[in-house]
C-alpha cells in the first residue's frame, strides 16, 4: 500500500462552488486544497490512466480545473503537486 498526498491552490472566487461539489474527499485551508488517498493496487500509472479515461472523472475535471492554480514551486506540467511524507504513525500495536 502506498499513501499519496497532494496540494494545489484554489482561486478564492471559486471556493464556495468547489466546496458545494461533494463527490470527492479534499481538505481546504487558506486557499490551499490538500488531497489524500491510499493506493492498494499494483500498477499506479495504469490505474491513473483508467481513472483519467473515466467519463465521470473527466466531467469532474472540467468543472474543477478552471478553479485551480498550480503551486508556485510546481514542476513544469505538474497539476497537483505531490508532498513528501515525513512522518506517519498508525498508533500502538495491540
Amino acid at each position: 500500500m502506498q499513501r499519496y498526498a497532494q496540494v494545489i491552490k484554489l482561486h478564492a472566487a471559486d471556493e464556495e462552488e468547489y466546496i458545494r461539489i461533494r463527490n470527492y474527499s479534499i481538505f481546504l485551508r487558506s486557499g490551499v486544497l490538500f488531497a489524500y488517498f491510499e493506493y492498494h493496487g499494483s500498477d499506479y500509472a495504469a490505474d491513473m490512466r483508467k481513472m483519467a479515461a473515466d467519463p465521470e472523472t473527466q466531467r469532474w475535471w472540467k468543472i474543477t480545473d478552471a478553479m485551480q492554480a498550480q503551486m508556485e514551486d510546481a514542476a513544469p506540467g505538474e497539476k497537483w503537486s505531490p508532498l513528501r511524507e515525513v512522518f506517519h504513525f498508525d498508533g500502538p500495536a495491540n
